[in-house]
C-alpha cells in the first residue's frame, strides 16, 4: 500500500493535514532535543521528509522504512540522506546504537506496538531518548465529535484529489480512530521498558506527541500530560 502512494504521498500529507504536517514536524524536531554529532534513528521515515529537520540540524541521521517504494522515492528526491529498509518489529541495528529514535505517524503501521517499542529501547543507548508523534485524541469533546466527521467523510474525499491510492486514506482514517489515547500509549512506552515517559498535545489533541528515556538503569516511567505542558514523574519540569 505503501509502495503506491509513494510518490505523492508528502503532498498528500499537506492536503489532508491542512498544511499542519510541517509545523508538527518542527514541534517534533524540537521535543527531542537533537544536538550536532548526535546518532538518530527515524523509523517508518517514509521519503526521508521527517527525517531531514535533524540531518539539517547536525545529527547522523538514519531514515528506515519497511516500504521499499518510500525508500527509493526518498533517496531520488534526498540523495543526502542514509537510508536504510527495516522492520520496525527487528530493526538492523546492534543493541544501544542511537542518541535518539523517533517516530512520525508511524507507529499505528507497525502490527506490534509492544514489540516495535522494544525494538526502538533495544537500540538506543542508555540514556537516549525517544519522540514519537502519532495522531490521538481531541481534548475538547465538540471539536472531537467535528473532528471524526473529517477523519470518515472529509479526509477520504481530499485524497482522492491527490492521492494515487485514495483508498490507502480510508485505512488512515480507521486506524486513527482505532489507536489508544494518550495516556494509554504513554502505559504502553512505559511497559516497553522507557523512563521518564511523558506527552505533550498539539492542536487540540489531534496529534500528540510523546517523550521517554532509555533509564541507565531499568525502570518504568510514569505517564502523563495536559494540553500545552508535558508531565511525567512528579517534580520533574516537563
Amino acid at each position: 500500500m505503501f509502495d503506491q502512494v509513494a510518490e505523492r504521498y508528502d503532498l498528500t500529507n499537506d492536503v489532508i493535514s491542512l498544511g499542519q504536517t510541517r509545523r508538527w514536524r518542527r514541534k517534533l524536531t524540537q521535543a527531542i532535543g537533537i544536538r550536532p554529532g548526535e546518532h538518530l534513528l527515524d523509523l517508518a521515515a517514509g521519503t526521508g521528509e521527517s527525517t531531514l529537520p535533524f540531518h539539517r540540524a547536525g545529527a547522523e541521521a538514519v531514515a528506515c522504512d519497511f516500504s521499499l517504494g518510500m525508500l527509493q522515492v526518498g533517496k531520488r528526491r534526498h540523495p543526502e540522506l542514509t537510508f536504510v529498509a527495516g522492520d520496525g518489529m527487528n530493526l538492523p541495528f546492534a543493541d544501544d546504537s542511537f542518541d535518539a529514535v523517533t517516530i512520525s505517524f508511524g507507529l499505528r503501521n507497525i502490527s506490534d506496538t509492544a514489540v516495535a517499542l522494544r525494538e526502538m529501547c533495544r537500540v538506543a543507548k542508555p540514556g537516549g531518548r525517544l519522540a514519537v508523534m502519532e495522531f490521538s485524541d481531541p481534548t475538547w469533546r465538540p471539536f472531537s465529535i467535528v473532528y471524526n466527521e473529517y477523519l470518515m467523510r472529509a479526509l477520504p474525499a481530499a485524497a482522492r484529489a491527490v492521492s494515487s491510492n485514495p483508498e490507502a486514506y480510508v485505512y488512515l482514517a480507521e486506524s486513527i480512530r482505532a489507536w489508544p489515547d494518550q495516556r494509554a500509549l504513554a502505559e504502553l512506552v512505559a511497559e516497553a521498558g522507557w523512563s521518564e515517559v511523558e506527552y505533550r498535545n498539539l492542536s487540540g489533541g489531534i496529534v500528540a506527541i510523546h517523550r521517554a528515556v532509555k533509564p541507565r538503569r531499568s525502570g518504568p516511567g510514569v505517564p502523563g500530560s495536559p494540553e500545552g505542558a508535558a508531565q511525567s514523574h512528579p517534580g520533574r519540569k516537563g
